[in-house]
């Protein structure tokens, strides 16, 4: 770490405290994806369509970590806003950095689903719905805040020459939301309370798709006008699993929900978009891999380095994993659960580099370090600005 000013009785002396809040000085929003990318290795394992020995005690404590890395980041990062207001101030204003405010609300959610799939398992059932409840309301009032307030301050006061895969994150959060809300249903009194649920998160499916349908070709046009993107950013073109996995998920979700809480009509019509929806956007998602794959070997082979926006590997794939469970459900095809089964495994592999390399370096010290202090660090890509 950088030295730091002189504090206390003896020049160039520092205080634990003073130590401690410096190091929280430069830790952004895009740590939660880190969070995000855990817990669904969890919940996307325990769903898979295979039998493994054991394989739901490995999940269940990998959703426990998770769990410990969201408290852990929550207490961190709101030291960072007490003691470095301003530096926070900054990344909402930076847009390169504003857009992973939706991190914060799919990191609250992933947990909070983890928690009724998998850590019921330890913590028992009313345990399990009382936080997933909390985890679940935050989280949408998180995500739903940050899809409106990003693009908002996108247009009034971020001016940017260049379109970014991370511009998906803010409004990808209602998608999540959408996802995970029918957890909740079987625990909700029956009628009105468990209908609006559904009917709630089937509107911010919408609101999601739809802002994903503007977003998209804005990304796809930057790529194909103005060449790859710097090698930091290049992890991020998986951001775009994101939405077409997540989507794929929730149709499932409402398909499997919606029996017993919807009239017939309308539950049999979620149990047919769930495949012909899904389907196509899954078919979509594996020709997308494909692409951003082929991108990713090329900037490695030239020379890309770790960044945190490795993570970008991990939640988005896993959302992928959970599509194609669902379809295995509702279909009964043994493609689709073969298809889960591989992109778990990518996932797991993801999982595991990105955890080892951020590991090294929080030991290090140097993903703590600010842009231009890092030790060896490439300079941070961000959006230029006018």
């Amino acid at each position: 770490m950088a030295s730091l000013a002189p504090s206390g009785p003896l020049l160039g002396a520092t205080t634990p405290r003073a130590r401690t809040t410096r190091s929280v000085r430069h830790l952004g929003p895009n740590w939660y994806a880190a969070v995000m990318g855990t817990s669904v290795v969890g919940t996307a394992g325990a769903a898979l369509p295979v039998t493994v020995p054991g394989l739901r005690t490995v999940c269940t404590a990998v959703w426990a970590l998770s769990l410990a890395m969201l408290l852990t980041l929550l207490t961190a990062r709101a030291a960072h806003w007490r003691h470095h207001g301003d530096q926070a101030r900054a990344h909402l204003l930076d847009p390169a950095v504003a857009p992973f405010y939706g991190c914060l609300s799919m990191a609250l959610l992933a947990v909070g689903g983890g928690t009724l799939t998998l850590g019921r398992d330890w913590i028992g059932l009313p345990a399990a719905v009382a936080l997933d409840t909390v985890l679940f309301a935050a989280g949408t009032a998180v995500g739903l805040a940050a899809a409106v307030t990003v693009p908002y301050l996108m247009v009034v006061r971020h001016r940017i020459e260049q379109a970014s895969p991370v511009w998906l994150l803010p409004v990808v959060a209602p998608m999540v939301s959408a996802a995970l809300g029918p957890l909740l249903l079987p625990h909700l009194p029956e009628g009105q309370a468990r209908q609006t649920l559904l009917i709630a998160c089937y509107a911010m499916f919408g609101i999601s798709l739809l802002a994903t349908l503007v977003m998209l070709p804005l990304v796809f046009g930057r790529l194909v006008l103005d060449g790859p993107l710097p090698f930091a950013l290049t992890p991020t073109l998986f951001l775009v699993l994101g939405p077409l996995g997540q989507s794929t998920t929730a149709a499932n979700a409402f398909a499997d929900a919606a029996a017993g809480v919807l009239p017939d009509p309308y539950a049999h019509g979620f149990a047919a978009f769930a495949v012909l929806y899904g389907v196509p956007v899954t078919g979509f998602a594996l020709l997308w891999l494909a692409l951003a794959g082929a991108m990713v070997v090329r900037a490695r082979r030239a020379g890309m380095g770790f960044a945190m926006t490795w993570w970008a590997f991990t939640f988005p794939v896993g959302t992928c994993v959970t599509g194609a469970e669902g379809l295995a459900r509702h279909t009964g095809l043994e493609a689709f659960r073969w298809l889960a089964v591989a992109l778990y495994a990518l996932l797991a592999a993801a999982w595991l580099v990105a955890g080892v390399h951020t590991v090294r370096g929080l030991l290090s010290g140097a993903l703590l370090e600010g842009p231009a202090r890092a030790a060896g660090a490439p300079a941070p890509a961000t959006a230029r600005t006018r």
